[in-house]
């Protein structure tokens, strides 16, 4: 660095220097001239140079060798200034989370100073009680627990002066919880805190209900920070509502708000929390910023509010927002969830959903944060955000895609929506709404599009299932990659299509032709764990008035919850057909998944799992080999799945679509039940149901009559210098695909090493029902038409080049393939093995 510096100044010391040895000074219209250079190109060619000489007078006194000396300074200078103002950036945010660490430090030096006193007074006690047997009697007993009764509180003025009272005592509260010691916070599994990390994130242990702590740095003003927060539904994913029912101004500058809050259900299983609010918004003497809320469940001489229908008043603890102006910009921030989530009101196997805090920090704490930090960002480097140039806009795309969901899984009564009639099984529950001109999300739900539409009434399926032993993370993203083991397509293209012109039925009465899909991403929030993309199918016929009219149809898809490092988070999968237009006031229909999970350790450290589903191959003589710990707690994994989607239909078929939407609900429920199973890491042991399970001993055996075949026929290894030890895990990461079929009349494949599950874009579940003759284009059917028998006779054939297709409609080009015979010990036809070499997607 200081080389380059005194580079630089030696440089600029002999600017305009010749070779006579003799100095020049650049006039100010000289500099003028270059700079305005340099601001178009800042590293022009030898031409451009002599060019710019040639069209400034003023320069001819200066040769180009002396010019391009100039542009080197100016980019040395550039650096620079450029580096000392991101170290500079650096320095204040490491100051800053400096700051914030020391008072971490001195409030966990009171923590601790609080638990040895507390652990050294209750060891006194336990000493007394022990030596103090004299009086132990029933009478005494009951005196002495009697004495520990707390009597129940007064109800609180809510008149104006006693709700003063009341946010005095919340601010209390919540700052000795926000950096005292009032609540023990333990810090969040996997947080590890730094100036570009989210922050200092912790949980709650032992106290009542559930409770999540964040402190962080963010690039935006208190005041901002105040505005974004206290807009719940603009943010917070959850929140269906917020009314401000009375707003107070006090002496002191700040203001009180009573509201009323709603919370979606996050699951069809349990109701829907609400929350009877008060918000004090005040500037301590230091200058900082405080927002913070809590319940008024017990108050007299004011407003309240009366119990709603459909929903279980929650008690909100005091909880909110610090916000304190940062030196050289931006804000530090300490963010206090605290609730009392009402458990008893769910099933059991849920409550542990409603206990966990670091659920509660998940979904509530750190989203703040994020949305802090990505809001932040778009501010600093509008051009390089991911969310691209329209990030408001983007944001608001992504919040209406899981309002419409939430609004799909809760379906409230006040928004239209009606329960059908069972078919006698509970699985699947149907609602439908018949509203005409009904507004979903800002947009009219008739989709007319200038065509006559009968086509305003939709109808919900949605069911909710238990999975264990597979993580969220893990099924959703197979859920995402893997849409053709799970998706009807042609139910796909017939949802776009109703959106699309505006004609609804059943699907398979107006069926038309299905091309491939493609994604195509579109945005993706700072720290990856949110993204949006378009799924386009490709070429697709759908009717409109007894004509075919082919084209695109596209889903909008959001997803998250894909990092298996982070904690007790839970997942989604949600998606919607749009018109190609893709107007900011399309209508949106969302359907899709949401995964959370309900193990009772969740606030503890939870095991680290991929969606590979190799990694189960590091195998030795007893079987798989189990990931870090997970082997010891997956039986332990525990978590509930939601389903809804949504249908636009004609009212006059709502008996033929609910029976269609029943039984395509129910077959999504089976295939997500079969690929949890294949995911679990029980379907690598001895007692899995799968055909050739890889790391069981059939799979063994069959890894080993592959090499021997092919020894046997083309006179070479296949696997080079292994063991029959590693045999199979050598051919599962076999650089070539490889893959068996049956040697039926129609074979279908029974195995395949990972590059042949990539190549296929399948697992080894779902390629048992991809057949042969589906993978290849019509002159490799030809071809493998005429060359199948030699297989059975001479053992073997070697195949040309071509193009073959995937699981997904994509087209995968290979140099050559080989396939071979298998046999097995008794020299019998088991199966015949392809090998494809060189491939690649085109």
């Amino acid at each position: 660095m200081m080389a380059v510096t005194s580079g630089c100044k030696d440089a600029a010391n002999k600017m305009g220097s010749v070779d006579n040895g003799k100095y020049v000074r650049y006039t100010p219209e000289q500099v003028e001239a270059l700079e305005r250079l340099y601001y178009e190109c800042p590293k022009p060619s030898s031409m451009r140079r002599q060019q710019l000489i040639r069209e400034c007078p003023i320069l001819s006194n200066i040769e180009p060798k002396q010019i391009k000396v100039w542009f080197q300074n100016r980019r040395c200078r550039e650096k620079q200034r450029k580096e000392a103002s991101r170290l500079q950036t650096v320095n204040r945010k490491l100051t800053a989370m400096n700051r914030l660490l020391m008072e971490e430090n001195d409030r966990l030096q009171k923590q601790v100073s609080q638990l040895v006193y507390e652990n050294s007074y209750f060891r006194q006690q336990t000493q007394n009680a022990t030596l103090a047997t004299t009086d132990t009697s029933c009478e005494s007993v009951v005196t002495s627990g009697q004495q520990h009764l707390t009597p129940p509180h007064p109800p609180k003025d809510a008149s104006p002066a006693g709700l003063l009272s009341i946010a005095e005592e919340t601010l209390a509260e919540f700052l000795s919880k926000a950096t005292g010691t009032a609540v023990e916070w333990v810090q969040l599994p996997g947080m590890k805190p730094g100036p570009d990390s989210i922050g200092i994130v912790a949980i709650s242990h032992g106290c009542t209900g559930v409770a999540a702590r964040a402190c962080g740095l963010v690039g935006l003003e208190p005041t901002r920070v105040a505005e974004i927060l206290k807009d719940w539904p603009s943010w917070f994913r959850d929140c269906r509502a917020v009314d401000v029912l009375n707003v107070l101004s006090t002496g002191n500058g700040g203001t009180i708000e009573l509201l009323y809050m709603q919370l979606y259900a996050p699951t069809t299983l349990a109701p829907a929390r609400d929350f009877w609010l008060l918000r004090y918004t005040s500037v301590l003497e230091d200058g900082s910023l405080v927002v913070c809320e809590r319940s008024l469940n017990n108050t007299q001489n004011g407003p309240s509010m009366p119990p709603v229908q459909n929903f279980v008043r929650a008690e909100m603890l005091p909880s909110g927002y610090l916000i304190r102006p940062c030196e050289g910009g931006g804000s530090i921030i300490h963010i206090v969830d605290h609730m009392d989530l009402e458990p008893w009101s769910v099933p059991e196997v849920l409550r542990p959903l409603y206990k966990s805090s670091t659920l509660l920090a998940q979904k509530n704490t750190m989203a703040a944060l994020r949305l802090l930090r990505q809001i932040s960002q778009e501010v600093s480097q509008p051009n390089v955000t991911g969310w691209g140039r329209r990030p408001a806009a983007l944001r608001a795309l992504s919040q209406r895609l899981s309002r419409g969901f939430n609004e799909a899984v809760n379906g409230f009564t006040d928004e239209g929506w009606s329960l059908l009639e069972s078919d006698g099984i509970d699985d699947v529950t149907l609602l439908v709404n018949l509203s005409h001109g009904k507004t979903m999300m800002g947009a009219n739900i008739s989709y007319s599009n200038g065509f006559p539409s009968m086509s305003n009434a939709v109808l919900c399926a949605k069911a909710s299932m238990l999975l264990q032993n597979v993580t969220p993370a893990m099924l959703i993203r197979f859920l995402r990659e893997h849409r053709s083991e799970w998706a009807d397509s042609s139910i796909d293209a017939y949802s776009a299509a109703a959106i699309k012109t505006g004609q609804c039925g059943l699907p398979g009465s107006h069926a038309g032709t299905f091309g491939g899909q493609v994604i195509l991403p579109l945005a993706q929030t700072v720290e990856h764990e949110e993204f949006m993309e378009v799924i386009k199918f490709e070429n697709v016929g759908h009717f409109r008035d007894d004509m075919l009219m082919p084209g695109d149809i596209f889903l909008l898809q959001l997803c998250n919850g894909v990092d298996e490092n982070a904690v007790g988070t839970s997942a989604e999968l949600i998606f919607a057909p749009i018109d190609a237009s893709f107007s900011d006031d399309a209508p949106i229909l969302p359907s899709g998944f949401r995964i959370i999970p309900l193990d009772s350790g969740m606030d503890a450290s939870s095991p680290n799992r991929t969606l590979d589903l190799a990694s189960a191959l590091d195998v030795g003589p007893a079987g798989n080999k189990a990931s870090g710990d997970y082997a010891g707690q997956s039986g332990k994994s525990k978590s509930v799945m939601t389903i809804a989607f949504q249908f636009v239909f004609d009212v006059h078929l709502q008996d033929n679509v609910a029976a269609m939407a029943r039984q395509y609900v129910r077959s999504i429920i089976a295939s997500v039940q079969r690929v949890a199973l294949a995911l679990s890491p029980s379907q690598f042991g001895p007692h899995s149901n799968l055909q050739t399970p890889a790391g069981t001993p059939e799979a063994q055996t069959l890894a080993r009559w592959i090499c021997q075949s092919y020894r046997c026929y083309m006179g070479m290894e296949l696997l080079k210098n292994e063991g029959r030890e590693t045999i199979l895990k050598s051919l599962w990461h076999h650089s070539d695909a490889v893959m068996c079929c049956s040697s039926k009349a129609l074979p279908n494949f029974t195995f395949a090493n990972q590059a042949g599950l990539d190549m296929l874009e399948t697992t080894l579940v779902a390629l048992q029902d991809i057949t042969l003759e589906k993978i290849f284009d019509d002159n490799g059917k030809k071809t493998l038409a005429s060359e199948f028998p030699r297989i059975m006779q001479q053992g073997f054939i070697c195949l040309q080049g071509g193009v073959c297709l995937s699981s997904m409609g994509r087209a995968v080009s290979y140099e050559k393939a080989v396939a071979w015979k298998v046999l097995n010990e008794e020299e019998n036809p088991h199966c015949i093995c392809f090998m494809f070499m060189n491939w690649s997607f085109v």
